[in-house]
């Protein structure tokens, strides 16, 4: 872990009890188990985990602002962190210092319905705010991550999910934010507006800036009327060639699905057999999942039938429609444990992001790195959006179970695959990150993949916002 520097400050007895004026001596924590708990994210890379040298809980952005005024005063490094649910190592206090934890800021302040905005505290969860808003009467449809990320979290990644081919990713989404400075200065750039040309958007500097720019405590959020019914389609093929053909004429003609992904058998195969469920397809080497969504059961049929005429067009095996709610619960929960099934044996998962037309490339690249190194390379993604995702295997596959190897087979290994699949990735006009971020594990590639101009550009921006360095130190580029 990361050496800290000099200007740094450690968190001293007199800062503890200063912490405790303000917070509270409950909200002011430095128990062993409070710091274990709080040293990673959902990362798997053991080596990068670091305590912190005290948590604090705020209620109010009264409280963040103190918080934050006092770090700055004494050169003390602070983490914001919400629902951990990252896979960069965006929340680890890589440096020691404080976490700010924001869980405590979970409130609904308001659901605006005349202009169709919730108001929210960063450390609400997906859960909880997508059923706060189907109770006004409304939906947010993107569901941009695991329902136990905050909002705070997903605006500060910018995060996106397989629903972003239709209704984008959460930054179309944010109208407002109320964010903490460094100093402890409170600004509230956006509001409740469609439109603004009123000097740079400061706003949309913070999306996306994983907690180096400001703390995030509240966000106006936009809602859309409620969804229709959904449908979900499992079309197989024999290749990745033939499943990404289909995708453009999805996309480009009447169908416009909620959401398009790509999996393969094998992934396929261990998540339901894990589950002890049947996949409803039995042939076919790779799998288009499709979401439809429509105002009613007629709509849902036509266009259910548009697309399994797309697919069938284009080398589909066949079509399964899972048109009662039950077969299609069948089919998500097999596609939603995919991760669980996979995370135990995981060394990394990338999120590389491709132009549509060089996803097959560069999935038949995955395949010749994996043959090449003898890693399990499991490969899936946003068909609709250019998003894959590769796991970089600590195991091999064998007769539908996983088995474990060896350190000695695999780190070495581990490592030059990510080079690898980030080269061919850039190479084929894409970035290395989607939707997950840079944070610590994707730092060392961010130069490669935007250049050096712009990597200064936004170290530029950083000594703006935060001169003194103590937001979330580390994370996305490493400073001077």
């Amino acid at each position: 872990m990361d050496k800290r520097p000099d200007r740094y400050s450690p968190v001293d007895a007199d800062v503890l009890r200063r912490l405790e004026s303000v917070l509270g001596r409950s909200a002011v924590l430095t128990d062993p188990d409070s710091l274990d708990s709080n040293s990673r994210d959902e990362n798997f890379l053991e080596d990068i985990a670091r305590r912190p040298e005290v948590v604090v809980k705020p209620k109010r952005t009264e409280e963040v602002a103190a918080v934050l005024a006092l770090a700055a005063e004494r050169g003390i490094p602070v983490t914001p962190r919400g629902g951990a649910t990252g896979l960069c190592g965006g929340c680890i206090p890589s440096l020691g210092g404080i976490v700010l934890s924001l869980e405590a800021m979970n409130r609904v302040r308001e659901i605006d319905r005349a202009n169709r905005l919730a108001v929210v505290e960063a450390g609400l969860t997906l859960k909880d705010f997508t059923a706060a808003v189907a109770e006004a009467g409304f939906s947010f449809p993107p569901h941009p991550g695991d329902e136990s990320a905050m909002i705070g979290g997903l605006i500060a990644t910018n995060a996106g999910g397989s629903r972003a081919v239709r209704y984008g990713g959460i930054r179309r989404y944010v109208r407002g934010l109320e964010v903490v400075l460094a100093g402890g200065a409170v600004i509230r750039p956006g509001g409740k507006l469609v439109k603004s040309s009123t000097g740079y958007s400061l706003m949309h500097l913070f999306i996306g800036s994983e907690g180096t720019l400001g703390v995030i405590t509240s966000a106006t959020i936009q809602m859309l009327p409620p969804l229709g019914a959904t449908r979900t389609l499992v079309i197989p093929f024999n290749d990745i060639d033939s499943a990404i053909s289909a995708v453009p004429p999805l996309l480009g003609g009447p169908v416009q699905p909620l959401a398009v992904e790509f999996i393969g058998r094998e992934v396929i195969d261990l998540t339901a057999r894990r589950l002890n469920k049947a996949w409803p397809c039995s042939i076919g080497r790779t799998f288009l999942l499709v979401i439809l969504d429509a105002p009613d059961s007629d709509a849902l049929d036509k266009l259910s039938q548009d697309a399994a005429e797309v697919g069938r067009t284009h080398g589909a095996l066949e079509v399964f429609i899972a048109d009662t709610d039950r077969r299609q619960e069948h089919v998500l929960e097999i596609r939603s444990k995919i991760y669980e099934a996979l995370k135990s044996q995981t060394f990394e998962i990338l999120d590389i992001s491709l132009p549509l037309s060089e996803i097959a490339g560069h999935v038949r690249r995955i395949a010749e790195i994996e043959r090449a190194h003898g890693l399990w390379l499991p490969t899936f993604g946003h068909a609709g959006d250019g998003n894959v995702h590769t796991h970089i295997m600590k195991a091999r596959y064998e007769s539908g179970e996983l088995v474990a190897l060896p350190e000695e087979a695999w780190r070495t290994r581990a490592e030059q695959v990510s080079r690898e699949l980030y080269a061919d990735g850039l190479a084929r006009g894409g970035v290395i990150s989607g939707e997950h971020g840079i944070g610590l594990v994707k730092k060392p590639y961010l130069e490669a993949s935007l250049g050096q101009t712009q990597v200064e550009l936004m170290r530029g921006i950083k000594r703006v916002f935060d001169p003194r360095g103590i937001l979330n130190p580390g994370k996305i580029f490493d400073e001077p």
